[in-house]
Protein backbone atom coordinates (compact mmCIF):
# COMPACT_ATOMS: atom_id res chain seq x y z
CA UNK A 1 0.00 0.00 0.00
CA UNK A 2 1.14 3.50 -0.65
CA UNK A 3 1.99 5.98 2.32
CA UNK A 4 -0.08 8.57 0.56
CA UNK A 5 -3.41 6.52 1.77
CA UNK A 6 -2.22 7.21 5.65
CA UNK A 7 -2.70 10.94 5.22
CA UNK A 8 -5.16 13.34 4.18
CA UNK A 9 -3.51 16.27 1.96
CA UNK A 10 -4.65 20.01 2.77
CA UNK A 11 -2.92 23.53 2.12
CA UNK A 12 -2.09 26.00 4.53
CA UNK A 13 -0.63 29.38 4.39
CA UNK A 14 1.46 30.91 7.30
CA UNK A 15 3.32 33.93 7.87
CA UNK A 16 7.40 33.90 8.76
CA UNK A 17 9.15 36.97 9.31
CA UNK A 18 12.30 36.21 6.67
CA UNK A 19 15.60 38.85 5.97
CA UNK A 20 16.07 40.08 2.00
CA UNK A 21 20.04 39.67 1.63
CA UNK A 22 19.94 42.01 -0.94
CA UNK A 23 18.49 45.04 0.94
CA UNK A 24 18.11 43.92 4.39
CA UNK A 25 14.90 44.61 5.40
CA UNK A 26 13.02 42.28 7.42
CA UNK A 27 9.30 41.46 6.02
CA UNK A 28 6.45 39.00 6.99
CA UNK A 29 6.04 36.54 4.22
CA UNK A 30 3.17 33.87 3.99
CA UNK A 31 4.76 31.19 3.06
CA UNK A 32 2.83 27.62 1.23
CA UNK A 33 3.04 24.81 3.61
CA UNK A 34 1.24 21.04 2.75
CA UNK A 35 -0.30 19.79 5.71
CA UNK A 36 -0.46 15.89 6.32
CA UNK A 37 -2.94 14.59 8.67
CA UNK A 38 -2.64 10.93 9.49
CA UNK A 39 -6.06 9.20 9.01
CA UNK A 40 -7.77 7.75 12.27
CA UNK A 41 -7.83 4.65 10.57
CA UNK A 42 -5.77 1.83 8.21
CA UNK A 43 -7.49 1.90 4.48
CA UNK A 44 -8.72 -1.03 3.90
CA UNK A 45 -7.22 -3.38 2.17
CA UNK A 46 -3.74 -3.64 4.22
CA UNK A 47 -1.42 -5.90 5.38
CA UNK A 48 0.47 -6.48 8.75
CA UNK A 49 3.34 -4.33 7.68
CA UNK A 50 0.93 -1.91 6.37
CA UNK A 51 -0.65 -1.93 9.92
CA UNK A 52 3.07 -1.18 11.32
CA UNK A 53 4.08 1.07 9.07
CA UNK A 54 0.56 3.12 9.82
CA UNK A 55 1.34 2.93 13.33
CA UNK A 56 4.75 4.66 12.80
CA UNK A 57 2.91 7.24 10.51
CA UNK A 58 2.46 10.45 12.04
CA UNK A 59 1.24 14.29 11.06
CA UNK A 60 3.45 16.50 9.35
CA UNK A 61 3.43 19.85 7.19
CA UNK A 62 6.10 20.29 4.00
CA UNK A 63 6.67 23.66 3.07
CA UNK A 64 5.97 23.91 -0.67
CA UNK A 65 8.04 27.63 -1.23
CA UNK A 66 11.89 27.83 -1.56
CA UNK A 67 12.13 31.53 -2.84
CA UNK A 68 10.47 35.00 -1.95
CA UNK A 69 10.25 38.35 -3.55
CA UNK A 70 11.03 40.90 -1.86
CA UNK A 71 8.42 43.46 -0.49
CA UNK A 72 10.68 46.44 -0.93
CA UNK A 73 13.53 45.89 -3.61
CA UNK A 74 11.44 43.52 -5.62
CA UNK A 75 14.43 40.74 -5.99
CA UNK A 76 13.72 37.02 -5.40
CA UNK A 77 15.78 35.38 -2.95
CA UNK A 78 16.36 31.81 -1.50
CA UNK A 79 14.07 30.98 2.16
CA UNK A 80 16.40 30.14 4.67
CA UNK A 81 16.11 29.64 8.42
CA UNK A 82 12.83 28.07 7.88
CA UNK A 83 12.54 24.55 8.23
CA UNK A 84 10.96 22.72 5.13
CA UNK A 85 9.28 19.99 7.48
CA UNK A 86 7.45 20.16 10.35
CA UNK A 87 5.53 17.23 12.59
CA UNK A 88 2.03 18.59 13.89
Amino acid sequence: MDERAYYTDQPANKPAQLNCPYCRSVESYELRWMVRKKKDRLPSGGDERDRARFAKAQSYMVLLDDKASCKKCRRQFDISGVKTMAFL
